[in-house]
């Protein structure tokens, strides 16, 4: 009997449990299972990359360009508020407000009725609204789709690996953690890295989401104030008119 349990424990610890040796222990179907998950975790990871820096970069350039352009409109100078709006290429504002003027000036000197300038004005500044929100968005949704397909993505590695476990058993006739380490293993990583990557992603959708919630608010207040602007300036052409 304690020959017995030694032989079993001897056993046991020749079983790696190393990312190597569980590797090595995995069928072909839960190393596919795996690989598609780590591509998942790299798509999510550079969707991540590239949202946290265009985020900052729209953040960083519309601090910048909301004095300068307020000041150019103040003193009328819509040419120079264009050109300004031109140098932020990154800001969100800058790209709503940008069209916005150039709808503006563009009906400004035409022999239009104001309220018909005013409306392709705030036409133009909602499709740039719309435009700029799309490529805010562009990348999120699939975090949030990898972040909910992950899990179960991890659970069939997880269900391929107990059915590998009960092959085990039945092939070599024992239960010795030997017969069923590569089944165990195949479902302890799968379900494991499916939770790694979906972790992550759903935070990262979450964030991401309020950040554009945030952004869609900024640019609908400086649609709404230039509209106002619009409409003042406007109205100072008809009293000059008179």
């Amino acid at each position: 009997m304690e020959f017995d349990l030694f032989a079993m424990l001897f056993q046991e610890a020749a079983v790696g449990w190393d990312a190597r040796s569980m590797w090595a222990m995995m069928g072909w179907e839960a190393r596919a299972i795996v690989i598609i998950l780590f591509i998942m975790s790299a798509w999510s990871i550079g969707v991540m990359i590239d949202r946290l820096m265009a985020y900052s970069a729209a953040r960083k350039q519309s601090r910048a360009f909301a004095p300068a352009v307020a000041g150019a409109l103040r003193e009328g100078r819509l040419d120079e508020a264009i050109k300004i709006a031109d140098r932020y290429k990154k800001s969100h504002l800058a790209k709503v407000v940008v069209a916005g003027l150039q709808e503006f000036q563009a009906h400004e000197s035409s022999s239009e009725i104001p309220g018909e300038t005013i409306e392709a004005s705030r036409r133009a500044l909602e499709r740039a609204e719309a435009i700029v929100h799309a490529e805010l968005k562009r990348g999120v949704s699939g975090l949030a789709t990898i972040g909910s397909s992950a899990p179960f993505v991890g659970l069939l590695g997880t269900v391929v690996g107990i059915i590998n476990a009960f092959k085990g058993i039945s092939t070599e006739k024992s239960t010795g953690l030997g017969a069923v380490a590569g089944g165990i293993s195949e479902a302890l990583v799968a379900t494991a890295i499916g939770l790694f990557v979906a972790i992550p992603a759903v935070w990262m959708f979450n964030y991401f989401s309020n950040r554009i919630e945030a952004f869609d608010v900024e640019m609908g207040n400086s649609s709404s104030e230039l509209v106002d602007y619009f409409l003042k300036r406007s109205q100072q052409r008809i009293a000059a008119k008179k």
